[in-house]
C-alpha cells in the first residue's frame, strides 16, 4: 500500500459567507478526508479569523492552530521564500495554496490552485485585488510549484500565458458544490404577481457575468406580441447573487428594461433557498464572458434544470452538448436560445436529461483521487 500523504490545504476561503472557492475548499478537504492514502490538514491565512474555519472544516480533517497573519505574510511571499508553512503547519508532504497563492516551503512540495486568468486575459473584468495574482503564480512555479486548474483549458493558458513548464501543470476536474433540500417556498417569496415561471441567473454582480446582457435578452423575449406575447406574461427573470462591482451597469440595464416589474433582484441567497430556486425554475441563463469552470450550471444540471450558456472560456468544455450553448456578448443569440427554450416543453425535457448526465461527469472523489496522484508527483519530482 502506498505511504499515506500529508497534505496542508489552505481553507481560508471557508471563512466568511461562501464563494465558490469555499466550495471547492469544502468538497475536496472532505472527499480527501475519505480517502485512505491522505492525511489532510486545514490551515487558514488570518490572525483575527483564525478561529472561524474550526465549525467548517469537513469531519475527518484536522486544524493548523498556529496563527497566520494575513497582511505580513502576503507581503512577504511575494518576495521571499520566508517565513515557511513549516512554521506554522508543522511537517507536512504537500502544502496545497488553494486560492492562486501557495506559501514557501522548506522541504514540502507545492501545489497551487489558479481557478481562471481573468486579470490577463480581461483585465477590464477583473478586480484591482486580483491584479498581482498572476505574478505570484508565476514566482510560485519559478521556484518550483506545481499548477492545479479545474479545466484543460486554463491549463493551457497557464502555459501559455504565464510560460509554466507544462510538465508541471495538471487539469483536475473540479466536483459540483452540493446544496441541501430546496426551500420549496423560495420561489413564492422572489416572483412577482402574476408570474409563476422563471429564467433564473445565479452569479455576483460583476462584468464577467454579463448580467445586463442577460437583463436585455429577457427583455426582448418578455416582450413578444400577439398569442405568444400573452403566453409570456407569467415569465420572470430572477437575478439571484450579492452585488458587486458591476452593479451600477446591471441597475442602468434594469432601469432600461421594458418589463422592469418582471425581474427581481434577490441579492445573496444562503444555499437552501438558492436550491429552491433551481429547483422550481424553467431554465437557468448564464451569460458569462469568461470562466474557468462553472459552477452554477452544473448545479442546474444536477437539479434536472435545462442551462442555456456562454461557451466562454471552459464552459464549452464543462458543458459539453448538455446546455444551449451561444457566442458570449451575443445578446441577439442569447435572446434566441432562451426564446427557444422557454417555448419548448420537448427541448427543456431534452436538456434536463442530458444535464444530469453531464453532472454525474464531476465527482468530489475523482478530484480527489486526481489531486492525490498530482501530490504524489509533486513529491516524487
Amino acid at each position: 500500500m502506498a505511504e499515506r500523504v500529508r497534505v496542508a490545504l489552505d481553507a481560508t476561503p471557508l471563512i466568511g459567507r461562501p464563494t465558490g472557492v469555499g466550495s471547492f475548499c469544502a468538497g475536496v478537504l472532505s472527499a480527501l478526508a475519505r480517502r485512505g492514502d491522505v492525511d489532510p490538514l486545514a490551515y487558514a491565512v488570518s490572525w483575527r479569523r483564525r478561529h472561524a474555519i474550526d465549525g467548517r472544516v469537513p469531519a475527518g480533517v484536522a486544524v493548523a492552530r498556529r496563527a497566520m497573519p494575513a497582511r505580513p505574510l502576503h507581503l512577504a511571499w511575494r518576495h521571499a521564500d520566508l517565513p515557511p508553512v513549516e512554521w506554522f503547519v508543522g511537517r507536512t508532504d504537500v502544502v496545497h495554496g488553494t486560492n492562486f497563492v501557495v506559501p514557501p516551503a522548506r522541504d514540502a512540495a507545492r501545489v497551487v490552485t489558479v481557478h481562471d486568468l481573468t486579470a490577463l486575459r480581461f483585465p477590464e473584468m477583473s478586480a484591482p485585488a486580483t491584479q498581482a495574482f498572476p505574478a505570484l503564480v508565476r514566482r510560485a512555479a519559478g521556484h518550483g510549484a506545481w499548477v492545479h486548474t479545474h479545466s484543460h483549458l486554463v491549463a493551457q493558458e497557464v502555459v501559455d500565458m504565464l510560460g509554466v513548464d507544462p510538465d508541471r501543470v495538471r487539469a483536475v476536474h473540479s466536483g459540483i458544490p452540493s446544496l441541501p433540500p430546496p426551500d420549496r417556498a423560495a420561489p413564492s417569496r422572489f416572483l412577482p404577481a402574476g408570474t409563476s415561471r422563471y429564467v433564473l441567473a445565479v452569479g455576483t454582480a460583476e462584468p464577467r457575468k454579463d448580467l445586463p446582457g442577460l437583463v436585455a435578452a429577457f427583455d426582448e423575449i418578455a416582450e413578444k406580441k400577439g398569442a405568444e406575447g400573452e403566453r409570456r406574461r407569467d415569465l420572470a427573470l430572477v437575478l439571484a447573487g450579492p452585488p458587486g462591482w458591476g452593479s451600477a451597469e446591471l441597475d442602468a440595464a434594469l432601469r432600461a428594461a421594458r418589463v422592469r416589474d418582471r425581474i427581481v433582484v434577490t441579492g445573496w441567497v444562503d444555499d437552501a433557498t438558492l436550491a429552491g430556486l433551481l429547483a422550481g425554475a424553467t431554465l437557468l441563463a448564464y451569460p458569462s464572458r469568461y470562466e474557468g469552470f462553472g459552477f452554477p450550471p452544473l448545479q442546474a444540471m444536477a437539479a434536472g434544470v435545462p442551462v442555456v450558456s456562454t461557451r466562454a472560456g471552459a464552459l464549452e468544455e464543462v458543458l459539453g452538448d448538455a446546455a444551449m450553448l451561444v457566442a458570449p456578448g451575443e445578446r441577439d443569440a442569447l435572446a434566441a436560445a432562451l426564446d427557444a427554450v422557454v417555448g419548448s416543453e420537448d427541448l427543456q425535457a431534452s436538456l434536463a436529461a442530458r444535464g444530469l448526465e453531464r453532472a454525474a461527469r464531476y465527482d468530489w472523489d475523482r478530484c480527489a483521487a486526481g489531486l492525490t496522484a498530482l501530490y504524489r508527483d509533486a513529491i516524487a519530482r
